[in-house]
């Protein structure tokens, strides 16, 4: 029987080790302006669009409605967006975000943009553009589509 492999010959731990690392330092970055990734990542999405469906909202992100209607109660409940009724459909609703929603995603688009600074602006302009071009073909030839929010 072959010995096992050391973890550290796997691309999957070293890409996790430096996830995990981005992914805690944001998390830390953003509950400081009172918001969760989730959170965040919900609000950007809606950033763009006027009004969405909690529907057209699950499947922007690759997420259930379940979730995105966990995610809209909190959100609802610190004043981020607002929920309206749909006039012609009684069963329906979309969500946008309210004036402090608005005002508050390019503060956390700041922080993103900090975050990804610090992470990856110590590799060369050259480096950092092939991993990022490497990371988003994995992705694509995997189907990968669902926004990450942990």
């Amino acid at each position: 029987m072959p010995l096992p492999s050391d973890l550290t010959a796997h691309t999957g731990y070293w890409l996790r080790m430096v996830s995990n690392a981005v992914s805690q330092d944001f998390a830390r970055k953003v509950a400081d302006e009172g918001v969760a990734v989730a959170e965040w990542s919900f609000m950007r999405a809606l950033y763009d669009a006027d009004a969405m469906a909690p529907s057209a909202l699950a499947e922007k992100m690759g997420m259930t409605k379940g979730a995105i209607s966990k995610l809209a109660d909190r959100l609802l409940g610190k004043g981020l967006i607002t929920r309206a009724d749909n006039p012609g459909d009684k069963r329906a609703h979309t969500l946008s975000l309210t004036g402090a929603g608005r005002s508050k995603v390019p503060i956390l688009a700041a922080l993103a943009d900090k975050n990804d600074a610090e992470y990856f602006g110590i590799l060369p302009t050259e480096e950092r553009e092939m991993l990022h071009r490497l990371l988003r073909t994995l992705a694509d030839r995997r189907g990968l589509k669902t926004i990450p929010v942990d």
